[in-house]
């Protein structure tokens, strides 16, 4: 992350925005029908990009794990419905990929704004994640992780 942070994202808490996003199917999913499960809603940038893949990767290795602990992993991006799909066939995903093209959706958690890569900047999401209570409250906002242990963090937060 570079220093401009202007971003404001929600903190525990807050109730999740409630939302309903075409997932890598094109099939509707709303955020309150999972209610009475723990939610981890993960924002990431691009699908199919190493890191993406890397943080995707890991969390499909211990999705058994965490659905085990009522934990229903969902994934959201700014792509394409069409591309998930290829994302989540390409890596044998096994949690829902949710498209947020307008990005209203990060704009609503507050982690949509600008970004610095390469010495460009522009604007994208911000890669946040949030675990969601069964009543629709988050509980805690994980923004200290790498790609590549992003999955054990979450682990090891909801295992307590």
């Amino acid at each position: 992350m570079s220093a401009i942070d202007p971003i404001n994202p929600l903190s525990a808490g807050a109730i999740a925005p409630d939302f309903t996003l075409p997932d890598q199917d094109g099939q509707p999913l709303c955020l309150s029908d999972l209610r009475g499960k723990k939610v981890l809603v993960y924002f990431y940038p691009k699908a199919m990009t190493p890191g993406c893949t890397t943080q995707a990767c890991g969390l499909r290795d211990v999705n058994a794990e965490l659905a085990a602990l009522n934990v229903v992993v969902l994934a959201i991006s700014p792509d394409a419905s069409t591309r998930l799909k290829k994302f989540a066939q390409r890596d044998n995903l096994n949690f829902r990929l949710l498209s947020d093209e307008d990005h209203a959706v990060a704009d609503a958690f507050g982690v949509w704004g600008p970004k610095k890569f390469m010495g460009k900047e522009y604007d994208g999401i911000h890669r946040l994640s949030f675990l969601i209570d069964e009543e629709g409250k988050i509980v805690h906002r994980f923004d200290k992780f790498k790609t590549s242990n992003h999955h054990q963090v979450v682990l090891d937060y909801v295992k307590g």
